[in-house]
């Protein structure tokens, strides 16, 4: 039967516009093509070529529709393609277009036709239109042209939509602090999990393995990979999400003060107790404790812990009263916790106890696929921190490439200061990363007459690097670092943070 084509188009653009959120126009306008050309899903891609990615916003069934937000990176050869890409394709056989096999392998749909086409509004690429059907040789010569009927309509739909979420996004701009502070913590509280799709798939699945349950968890990993982030996911994806998320650092509490962070103390319990106070443990009750850098605790402390951890309750500092703590322990360490039960540094059985379900997080290098992603959620969240006018930059040609290659020796944490620092200093000219990989070196003074300087922090941190030399980057224990600069452990760590010294086993490197 022929299809009057401008009743065609007629119905379909009434549909296509019938709303500002895409997801629901899409849905409505699926539901009309299905009844005229083979119709099972369709999504609307913003090609990012800064990004060297595909960036899908939206996707629809004839029973839902749906917003999406998801970075596809895209090999070399395939970003030529998609760059030269215009008017309307047809596509029954994948494998004989590479971008359309690499998309369709990365979704899981290898056997499935398409049709694809560009959206343009005033000459300018805004992105693309694609229609799915399973199976192959599914759309006519036809089918196409109807198909290319659409194309002003999604084109000013998808313009009118990017137009109203740029009004949205600068109503958020003038949100009050306290509904900006929420929507970060939601951020922070595992909300959002850059790679969770891509790189980080396997630890997600983890996380949502363990999550349900009470067992303890370590995660493992460099500095800067993101330990913190899971550790908020698994915490608010559990049952305990409405009760405590108390986080401590335990390489930066001295040591002195260690019991009474942790444990809390009774008034009177030591000079300067002058109120009782209540611990981390204590104030984690029926949530959760995140211990990052369990690796930093010292042996008095190891013992107390596993205490709470065997049995479930614990005494403050100066009291003779067992408290109740049922809490669900996460810890962190970006140390080789096996290999320090071995020398004697870390108690076995506290090792035993934590080591339940250990989760490792990859450093950057070896997920650069979630690269593009991280960059795009950075700029977009740091422009909104800056308030920087007019809305995030975009990347200068080549970046991406440039951010890939490199090899991110602070992980996501510099990848983060690294875009904060560039949206400083672009002045809202595109992103160039000029100062990537550039890392400043300090000239230490060497042995003799002539060794002078001038400034105190480089003689202090010359001579502790020497002593970590000397120990193999031992920090605590005999013959550690500490006993040989007659310090405490706790106090030289907090100083070798500042002067920004790595201790551990990355200090012998």
């Amino acid at each position: 039967m022929k299809i009057d084509e401008n009743d065609f188009f007629r119905n379909a653009t009434l549909r296509i516009c019938s709303s500002l959120d895409l997801e629901v126009a899409m849905c409505r306008a699926m539901q009309f093509l299905k009844d005229h050309m083979p119709a099972d899903e369709m999504y609307l891609h913003l090609y990012e070529p800064g990004l060297g990615a595909m960036h899908t916003i939206a996707g629809a069934t004839a029973s839902e529709g749906r917003k999406m937000d998801r970075i596809t990176p895209l090999p070399e050869e395939v970003r030529s393609r998609v760059a030269q890409f215009s008017g309307t394709a047809i596509i029954n056989h994948p494998e004989s277009e590479a971008g359309f096999k690499f998309m369709l392998g990365y979704y899981g749909r290898p056997d499935t036709s398409a049709l694809v086409q560009l959206l343009e509004v005033e000459g300018q690429k805004l992105g693309a239109i694609v229609l799915l059907a399973l199976g192959r040789d599914r759309f006519s010569e036809n089918h196409a042209r109807l198909f290319s009927l659409l194309k002003e309509p999604f084109a000013v739909a998808l313009s009118n939509t990017l137009k109203h979420q740029e009004v949205l996004r600068l109503k958020d701009l003038m949100a009050d602090d306290n509904r900006y502070l929420h929507r970060e913590l939601l951020h922070l509280s595992g909300d959002e999990i850059i790679g969770a799709d891509f790189g980080l798939k396997t630890v997600m699945n983890m996380v949502r393995q363990v999550a349900p349950l009470n067992s303890p968890v370590l995660l493992l990993g460099e500095t800067g990979v993101g330990k913190d982030v899971i550790a908020n996911a698994i915490h608010y994806s559990s049952p305990r999400k409405g009760g405590p998320f108390v986080k401590v650092n335990c390489g930066a509490i001295p040591e002195t003060l260690l019991d009474s962070e942790l444990f809390g103390h009774e008034k009177g319990a030591f000079t300067g107790a002058l109120s009782q106070k209540r611990g981390r443990f204590e104030r984690a009750d029926k949530g959760t404790l995140f211990l990052d850098e369990i690796g930093e605790l010292p042996p008095q402390a190891q013992v107390r812990m596993l205490r709470v951890l065997q049995y479930k309750e614990l005494e403050r500092v100066g009291g003779t009263t067992p408290i109740s703590a049922d809490i669900r322990l996460i810890a962190a360490t970006n140390r080789n916790l096996e290999e320090m039960v071995g020398e004697k540094r870390f108690r076995e059985d506290l090792w035993f106890r934590v080591n339940v379900f250990p989760i490792r997080i990859s450093p950057l290098r070896e997920r650069r696929g979630d690269i593009p992603a991280l960059v795009h959620y950075f700029v977009v969240r740091k422009s909104r921190e800056l308030k920087i006018q007019g809305g995030p930059p975009p990347l200068a040609p080549g970046v991406i490439d440039r951010l890939t290659a490199y090899d991110w020796p602070g992980n996501v944490r510099e990848l983060e200061n690294l875009v904060e620092r560039a949206l400083i200093l672009s002045q809202g000219a595109p992103l160039t990363f000029e100062d990537l990989g550039e890392v400043k070196t300090e000239t230490y003074p060497v042995a003799g007459p002539q060794a002078e300087t001038l400034n105190l922090d480089a003689v202090i941190s010359a001579h502790i690097r020497r002593v970590l030399e000397m120990t193999a980057g031992r920090v605590h224990g005999k013959e550690g670092a500490a006993e040989l600069l007659g310090m405490n452990p706790s106090t030289l760590r907090y100083r070798m943070n500042q002067l920004r010294i790595p201790y551990g086993r990355k200090s012998a490197r």
